[in-house]
């Protein structure tokens, strides 16, 4: 489980190195933020929580490029598959 999460964490650490934009960057840390604070803790985020993390990854992704761009689909990637094993409420 937090294997998941602290590989899609690490792919948004590179892509927040790599990121043109400040906007970019924030957004991406902010997320990487909360990945690690599930990575850290006992508590499993939910689908709720994990879509509207994803939904925000998938539009900085829309302003990214490069390597930052390759580094965000993997995280979202990684992050959807996790999802898929959670229990939905």
């Amino acid at each position: 489980m937090t294997e998941q999460l602290q590989q899609a964490r690490d792919d948004l650490e590179e892509a927040a190195k790599s990121a043109d934009s400040d906007d970019v960057r924030e957004d991406i840390r902010e997320t990487t933020d909360a990945f690690a604070d599930y990575v850290m803790s006992d508590t499993e985020p939910d689908h709720a929580v994990l879509d509207e993390r994803l939904n925000t990854l998938r539009q900085v992704r829309e302003q990214a490029d490069g390597n930052t761009k390759d580094k965000l689909e993997s995280a979202i990637e990684t992050t959807e598959d996790y999802r898929e094993t959670l229990d939905q409420a």
